[in-house]
């Protein structure tokens, strides 16, 4: 894991169609001094994407300054599920801009009460308090608080366990990464709060016990009492897959936590906003948390977030003492509301249904002629997965998939670096303005870029 992509220009195939335009060396000779200024200055935790210096991004295309053009199959790691700049997100910013208005901290503006309004509408019943933050990370840190606190209100001091999934990622700090668990990871902190533990995460590949036994096991095993629990925190679909758990054992999850008096929170910092094929991924389950987080897909660009959820769990703090510096800053507020109008209004939630029905089959045909190498492929909506393995073993095999990322790259189709636990997922996320014939083309040239890296082995 952690491998850099090579910044030395390389001729590839020119590349010629509707979607993609390849016309010189990659990465281009000229792009070096912009490559080679962020190696010397940043730190190289940044060094792991294709080396493409973006020029603009419109719509399902990134573009360089170069001529050459990409189907972007990223959406920016989940981002412009409206399009990247997509033309009502960047009215709304700029009229935002030239009002005047560019900051305001806590202070009320009528931009920040109608996103929250906005929010809540689009909520479950019951959800009726929105916060509004940054970064997906503040997003499921503020949630773990919520629910710590929550606990210790209502249970005591020793009420004050996390539960959250191994192979989970909520975030790169702190708290985010101690209630994830991929302990394995360069970079990763080991957790050393015995109060925040990790069960199995059903996907049914790498965990294949999916039976909610396995989670009150896991508790049990760990000297963890249901009434030391202070919160459960899921990502709705884990971001390695992107995998799904059984909507029996989120039901069985959800009455056991109400059971408990635990609050239940979905990260639905990846998977909101239309992304899975419903508007919130945590849909499919047929259950409601008591803490939603979002963020990415929010904005289709600028940094956003929020933690949504019901009062009693919202309303802990007194005034003045939970906020943040850039608290539903103006225009980004501006950005989300356009973004959230022009999904709702171009239904581009059912468009990522429609088109991930496609997609699927197109997954599963790849995976099915390379089994021995892909042990897992998963979809839901505009969001898939290949699982790359040894060959004939269930171990994860980065090197495949960052041959397959860099090979695409070569050929117009851009993902970003491989993902998961052990950097093993191809991860798949156009934005969701995708139409069939380019989510074809896409599905084309994956597939010859899988046979032939395949090939290389």
């Amino acid at each position: 894991m952690g491998k850099e992509f090579s910044i030395t220009p390389r001729q590839v195939p020119r590349v010629e169609t509707k979607y993609r335009r390849i016309v010189t060396s990659l990465p281009h000779p000229d792009s070096l001094p912009t490559l080679e200024k962020l190696r010397l200055f940043e730190p190289q935790s940044m060094r792991g994407q294709p080396p493409l210096v973006w020029d603009r991004a419109e719509d399902i295309f990134v573009y360089d300054k170069y001529g050459n053009r990409w189907l972007d199959w990223s959406s920016g790691v989940l981002v412009t599920n409206a399009g990247h700049g997509a033309p009502e997100v960047r009215k709304a910013i700029i009229e935002q801009v030239n009002s005047g208005l560019l900051h305001n901290y806590v202070f009320p503006s009528e931009e920040r009460a109608a996103l929250v309004e906005q929010l809540i509408q689009l909520a479950p019943s019951g959800l009726d308090k929105a916060f509004l933050l940054s970064t997906g990370s503040e997003a499921t840190e503020c949630a773990i608080k919520l629910a710590r606190a929550h606990g210790i209100r209502n249970g005591g001091n020793t009420k004050i366990g996390i539960v959250g999934a191994e192979r989970g990622f909520h975030g790169r700090t702190l708290g985010a990464q101690q209630a994830g668990g991929i302990p394995g990871q360069k970079g990763w902190i080991v957790n050393e709060d015995p109060a925040i533990v990790q069960v199995a995460f059903p996907d049914g590949y790498w965990t294949e016990d999916t039976s909610f036994g396995g989670f009150l096991a896991t508790l049990d095993r760990k000297g963890l009492k249901p009434s030391q629990v202070a919160g459960v925190i899921f990502e709705t679909f884990q971001g390695v897959g992107p995998d799904f758990a059984p909507a029996d054992y989120i039901r069985q999850l959800a009455q056991w936590c109400k059971a408990n008096d635990v609050i239940l929170i979905f990260d639905e910092v990846q998977a909101g906003f239309g992304r899975s094929g419903k508007f919130w991924a945590f849909e499919h389950y047929e259950v409601v948390p008591d803490v939603i987080c979002c963020g990415k897909g929010i904005s289709s660009s600028l940094p956003i977030s929020a933690v949504i959820g019901r009062t009693e769990v919202m309303d802990q703090f007194p005034p003045g003492s939970m906020t943040s510096t850039h608290t539903g800053n103006p225009i980004c507020c501006a950005a989300a509301m356009a973004s959230i109008r022009k999904i709702l209004s171009e239904n581009l939630t059912a468009n990522a249904a429609r088109m991930g029905q496609i997609l699927d089959a197109g997954l599963k045909q790849i995976q099915a002629r390379h089994a021995q190498v892909i042990g897992h492929y998963s979809c839901r909506g505009l969001v898939g997965g290949l699982q790359m393995t040894k060959p004939g073993k269930k171990e994860p095999n980065h090197d495949l998939a960052h041959s397959i990322v860099e090979r695409c790259f070569h050929k117009g189709l851009l993902f970003f670096s491989p993902v998961g636990a052990w950097g093993q997922t191809v991860k798949i996320a156009p934005p969701l303005t995708i139409g069939e014939e380019a989510l074809q083309e896409g599905l084309s040239v994956l597939s010859e870029t899988v046979d032939e890296a395949v090939a290389a082995l």
